[in-house]
């Protein structure tokens, strides 16, 4: 199984796409998608004197170069599970075939602009902690007044807070953790990104989204999203919320992942599936020069001659936990098969509407992990 990582804000560096548009001729796909970024995506990518690290240019900027990156791979196997660090999630939404990708973009520049403002209010930034005990990690970002906003993986936490807590968090930093400023606008993924959250919420109301022929693994808990209605909630309420990069690639590892890709500008996150997830072979798309090596990877997960109707979907265990069907299926009421109970509580289990369920795959009461098949259903 191939998974796709689509990489979040802090990847992108000044010029970065110049290489891709000598390489391949993606300078058309990137004018249509300037028009739903409200500005010129070749110039922002290319020229190195434009300012990338603006949150308003960046996540629109990363986006489409994921979206433009991943067109090159060619088609993925509809086993390929999709997961996106940050504003990457609404790259993967878009790989996925969940969200049209102009919408994608639309939809970043929109989330950028609103970080942007309530950023301005916040006055404050992030600073990622390397190293150092997980548990004394933890207690000194809380005893400065930060979060712990990305827990990427084993000794890799970024803190989020106001100034005067970060400037605490530096004085008395917890033994053997390196420190290390971060060149965001401010606190992202916490309670300072709730003005932010509201005026995501009122945008991604106009989005169409759809039950997607592949998996989105989310940011806000590693959970499977089976339907485009949950990817549009998480998506907003990942603003608010930590990114839990470290309960995504656990749910990679139970789900038996043997690829990865990582669309550019790569390297970040396949640096943590390296760590993370030991045997598994790993293209990031650093420059055009990686391609080959990607597209040839995905098509060993996606062998010659496989023949799948799209028209059937396999409904999976959005998380680990104990099923448990619905007493009287109604799918054109609300979509609900069921829940996966666990100490977090109940996880909905929901998909299209217009779906007929056709075999069950799971029975009431088993366990199950996430991303299990638990039933079939066709459009």
């Amino acid at each position: 199984m191939l998974a796709v990582l689509c990489p979040g804000q802090g990847a992108q560096s000044a010029g970065f796409l110049t290489s891709w548009l000598t390489s391949y001729d993606v300078r058309p796909r990137l004018d249509e998608l300037s028009k739903a970024a409200g500005f010129d995506l070749h110039q922002a990518g290319t020229d190195p004197s434009y300012d990338v690290v603006d949150t308003a240019v960046a996540q629109p900027l990363l986006v489409a170069a994921g979206i433009v990156t991943a067109e090159l791979l060619g088609e993925l196997s509809p086993e390929t599970v999709v997961v996106g660090h940050s504003v990457g999630e609404l790259t993967a939404a878009a790989v996925s075939g969940a969200m049209r990708a102009d919408d994608a973009v639309r939809i970043a520049a929109q989330r950028g602009a609103a970080m942007k403002r309530a950023c301005a209010d916040a006055d404050g930034g992030m600073t990622a902690l390397l190293g150092g005990d997980a548990t004394e990690v933890q207690d000194a970002i809380a005893a400065a007044g930060c979060v712990a906003a990305n827990v990427n993986g084993a000794g890799q936490v970024v803190a989020a807070g106001p100034r005067a807590a970060l400037e605490r968090l530096a004085a008395s930093p917890p033994t053997g953790a390196r420190l290390r400023a971060l060149g965001v606008a401010g606190p992202f993924h916490t309670e300072w990104m709730a003005p932010a959250a509201t005026e995501l919420e009122s945008a991604i109301e106009t989005v169409h989204a759809v039950a997607q022929h592949r998996g989105i693994v989310s940011n806000l808990d590693g959970a499977m999203v089976t339907t485009g209605d949950m990817m549009k909630q998480r998506i907003v309420s990942q603003l608010t919320a930590p990114v839990r990069f470290d309960l995504c690639m656990q749910t990679l590892r139970g789900l038996a992942v043997t690829a990865v890709v990582e669309l550019a500008p790569g390297g970040v996150l396949a640096g943590i599936a390296k760590r993370e997830l030991p045997g598994v072979d790993i293209v990031a798309l650093k420059n055009p020069d990686d391609v080959e090596a990607a597209r040839a990877l995905a098509r060993a997960q996606h062998p010659a001659g496989e023949q799948l109707d799209a028209d059937w979907r396999v409904v999976v265990a959005p998380a680990r936990g104990t099923f448990h069907p619905v007493e009287h299926i109604d799918l054109t009421a609300d979509g609900r098969l069921g829940v996966v109970s666990n100490r977090s509580g109940d996880i909905e289990v929901t998909t299209d509407a217009t779906s007929v369920l056709v075999e069950w795959l799971a029975t009431d009461g088993d366990p199950v992990a996430a991303g299990q098949p638990l039933a079939r259903v066709h459009a």
